[in-house]
């Protein structure tokens, strides 16, 4: 029955559907034809304090892993209040046939313990329900009383990899434009959280508008544009540190949309000189620059590809804006976009089989995706303004901005996956736009 279930979350993920599964004397198969999919109900009893002080903490870390499975969409938790079971003892038996009895799949127990210098140690076990047996052996983590939440995300992400066979995506951090004020003085400075909007902290003040920060391969920096001198100039900053410098600082020109390499070495970006507007390409430890692109149009937004080789950009030389693919060093762009509307803000995704890009058309403002050709183009969202996607690090959810239509709108963050389901708002107190998605936390 899990195995079943396991199928159908892949599928689920993949934008396919399945039907029954047929059994017969060899391995299981499937029929891939309709989909409903039913989220797998899972149950998650408060982990086991095994020191005198660990007792809120286990709480509360049962609480994230919890709601890190159900946010996918993929999971349903059944309530505390309707377990049968009650988990004391981590090293105790499972009574299947209570949480059989509640219809839960898939069990989660698990136990905390402090020390007296602050350390924490979470271990857990992950159980299939039906087929009365451990998924995997259980696990143990280690961190700091304050990283409490990051040990959580880990526990969280170990059991979402095992069911799925996905990529893990909780453990990892979100930077993004924070703002306050109204709409005719509204203020602006970078934030960082973790990916479910809790602890947020702030990189800059508001004294100057800042736009579009975006992560290092490692997650160690970040670019982004600032118009603290008057125009736009690009600043890499030192997320531990907070440390800061400009990039290419050349009089007379203007420089944004600035995206790292995938070997981090390496930034791409926008530069306006002169009413022209090209991508440049500049080596971090030495200064060279490079001219990517040489037109009359306006060429920006553009995002490497996972292993370097090319870039994709938005352009308007077609007298629209749409997007283009080159190699990483230059050369004849490929346009792969041919649908109605106008394409922008273009981002690879991290498993490299999928772009996606905030589009324009009658109207409304679309979240999609497609494929590095063009092909089977989706569009995932259409709002009054829905822009600038970024991709989690597994490559199965886009966080977006989306501002409500009004004079009172603010924009808020979202995410969807890349089926289109599970649309949801990410719960940050405050306006907020321009997020940019980490790679998994070291």
């Amino acid at each position: 029955m899990m195995m079943v279930r396991i199928l159908a979350l892949l599928l689920a993920l993949t934008g396919l559907s399945l039907s029954p599964a047929l059994a017969q004397d060899g391995p299981l198969r499937i029929e891939i034809d309709e989909g409903v999919i039913e989220p797998l109900p899972f149950a998650v009893p408060d982990f086991v304090a095994e020191t005198p002080d660990a007792a809120q903490m286990a709480a509360q870390i049962s609480r994230v892993i919890a709601a890190d499975l159900a946010g996918t969409g993929l999971f349903r938790e059944i309530p505390r209040d309707a377990h049968i079971a009650r988990v004391s003892n981590f090293g105790a038996s499972v009574q299947y046939a209570d949480w059989k009895a509640i219809n839960a799949q898939a069990l989660i127990t698990g136990a905390v313990a402090m020390a007296g210098d602050g350390r924490l140690t979470v271990k857990f076990r992950l159980f299939d329900v039906y087929s009365e047996a451990p998924l995997g052996d259980g696990l143990q983590f280690g961190g700091t009383e304050t990283a409490w939440r990051r040990v959580a995300h880990k526990v969280a992400d170990q059991v979402y990899s095992r069911i799925t066979g996905e990529g893990a995506y909780f453990d990892s951090r979100v930077v993004f434009v924070a703002e306050t004020g109204p709409k005719n003085d509204r203020k602006k400075r970078l934030g960082i959280m973790d990916y479910d909007g809790a602890n947020i902290q702030y990189l800059t003040d508001s004294a100057s508008i800042v736009l579009a920060p975006r992560f290092s391969p490692n997650g160690d920096r970040v670019l982004y544009t600032s118009y603290e001198s008057g125009f736009p100039r690009i600043y890499v900053l030192d997320v531990a540190n907070v440390g800061r410098r400009a990039l290419d600082d050349q009089p007379g020109t203007m420089t944004f949309a600035p995206r790292f390499a995938p070997d981090g070495r390496t930034v791409v970006f926008s530069l306006a000189q002169g009413g022209n507007t090209d991508i440049y390409k500049l080596d971090l430890a030495s200064g060279a620059r490079q001219r990517l692109t040489d037109t009359p149009s306006i060429e920006t937004a553009p995002s490497f590809s996972p292993d370097g080789s090319r870039i994709v950009f938005e352009s308007d030389r077609s007298g629209t804006q749409q997007l283009y693919v080159m190699p990483a060093g230059g050369g004849e762009p490929t346009r792969i976009s041919f649908g109605k509307g106008r394409y922008g803000t273009p981002v690879w995704s991290p498993r490299g089989d999928l772009i996606a890009f905030t589009k324009q058309h009658q109207g409304r403002f679309h979240i999609g995706v497609m494929r590095t050709d063009g092909s089977e183009e989706r569009l995932l969202t259409a709002s009054f303004l829905d822009e600038g996607p970024t991709w989690s690090p597994n490559g199965r959810v886009i966080m977006f901005t989306r501002e409500t239509a009004g004079a009172g709108g603010a924009p808020g963050l979202y995410s969807v996956d890349i089926t289109g389901r599970n649309l949801r708002r990410v719960p940050v107190d405050g306006a907020a736009s321009d997020p940019a998605w980490s790679p998994l936390l070291p």
